[in-house]
């Protein structure tokens, strides 16, 4: 009986040992995903959830990813009709005169906002980054306003921008964390990476300065899936990456800061994106512009506006997991009153599961409302004032 139970004992004590080994392995294989980098994050796009970080709140200089930022106010303004893809944007003396990675605009040189964006997405270009920016905003110090103040909506605690291109300044940075949630907003515009994912495109096609753009992201040739986003580099900052991959349905977003070389970056990056497919996957819920109903407006040409998803929505979980019990809560702004824009926010979807809130995403308006003339206010009034008569 003795031996009986010292036997029991032994298998016991064998399996929970190899539990705590197999789940610190686990644990140090995750620390050796980004091991040569200042700071480091993954987190999977459509919920946000944090796979991976190192560091994540620490203040860098991010080089020249700042111009996700750039990028996104760009592809706000094309979706809100603020601007055309066909556009003619002039270039000043000031932008031409940007240093660094450039494409070599010549003052009161003209290209197309999305010549423009190609310069910006694939060489990085410090002169189409200003030239945009002054478009946008009138001037460089107005558009750098512009994308604190869209920091400042984003919820990001520990970031400063000082410009539109990354060139080094004081008080210029940002964080892992801050970083992956800009990609995070500037892929709701799925267009972006037409952009980004290209290896190499040619700008002044049709004269005798044709000039050759070869994607800085090596990543976009090299590694299955990646079509994005944006890489830097200057002295202080060493060499940064912030990458976006998909694979099966899931998207995954990836940010290094401070690697040794671009080799290395590459490599923690990799190893990055091969942690979150072999571990996770993603259920898609909702595709961005799904209709989840409508909410009235007060005063507007239109008496309702319809609610839609801001993003592609889906739940994650570890691989081989099912999802359960998932809840939909859909909560609309009262009290909307005319005008709004297409892209406003007029409520939020929430995902919850077994109580807990999963994904909680905003609704927006799908298109613009007007305010409604003195005549049609009038003549609704007085066809409700005719109906309570009856």
């Amino acid at each position: 009986m003795r031996r009986k139970c010292l036997f029991s004992l032994m298998i016991v004590s064998f399996f929970i040992t190899s539990l705590f080994s197999t789940s610190t392995l686990a644990n140090e294989g995750r620390a050796q995903l980004a091991d040569e980098s200042s700071s480091a994050i993954l987190i999977e796009r459509d919920t946000g959830r944090i796979l991976y970080e190192k560091n994540s709140n620490e203040k860098l200089p991010p080089a020249s990813m700042t111009k996700i930022m750039t990028m996104l106010l760009i592809m706000e303004a094309l979706d809100e009709g603020r601007l055309k893809f066909d556009e003619k944007v002039r270039t000043s003396e000031y932008a031409a005169s940007m240093g660094g990675s450039q494409i070599f605009l010549e003052p009161g040189e003209e290209m197309t906002v999305e010549e423009m964006l190609k310069g910006i997405a694939i060489g990085s270009g410090n002169d189409a980054s200003v030239a945009m920016a002054e478009r946008l905003a009138g001037s460089e110090e107005e558009f750098v306003k512009m994308m604190n103040a869209k920091v400042k909506e984003l919820g990001l605690k520990n970031t400063t921008f000082k410009n539109p291109t990354g060139l080094p300044t004081t008080e210029h940075y940002s964080t892992a964390h801050d970083m992956a949630l800009m990609a995070k907003e500037l892929l709701k515009y799925e267009k972006i990476t037409q952009f980004t994912g290209k290896y190499e495109d040619y700008l002044r096609e049709d004269t005798d300065e044709k000039f050759w753009l070869v994607n800085t992201n090596r990543l976009v040739r090299f590694y299955p899936g990646v079509d994005g986003l944006k890489t830097g580099f200057t002295n202080q900052a060493k060499y940064c990456l912030t990458a976006t991959a998909q694979k099966d349905g899931m998207r995954v977003i990836t940010v290094v800061f401070g690697a040794p070389t671009s080799k290395s970056r590459n490599a923690q990056v990799t190893k990055m994106l091969d942690y979150a497919f072999s571990q996770y996957q993603s259920h898609p819920m909702f595709k961005k512009g799904h209709s989840v109903g409508s909410v009235p407006v007060s005063k507007g040409k239109e008496k309702r506006i319809e609610a839609v998803t801001s993003e592609r929505i889906s739940l994650l979980t570890k691989k081989g997991e099912s999802i359960d019990n998932v809840e939909q809560k859909i909560t609309m702004k009262k009290s909307l009153k005319a005008p709004i824009q297409k892209g406003d926010e007029v409520g939020t979807l929430r995902l919850i599961q077994d109580g807990k809130t999963m994904v909680e995403s905003q609704l927006v308006a799908s298109k613009a409302v007007n305010e409604a003339n003195w005549w049609q206010l009038y003549k609704r009034a007085f066809g409700m004032f005719s109906r309570a008569g009856q």
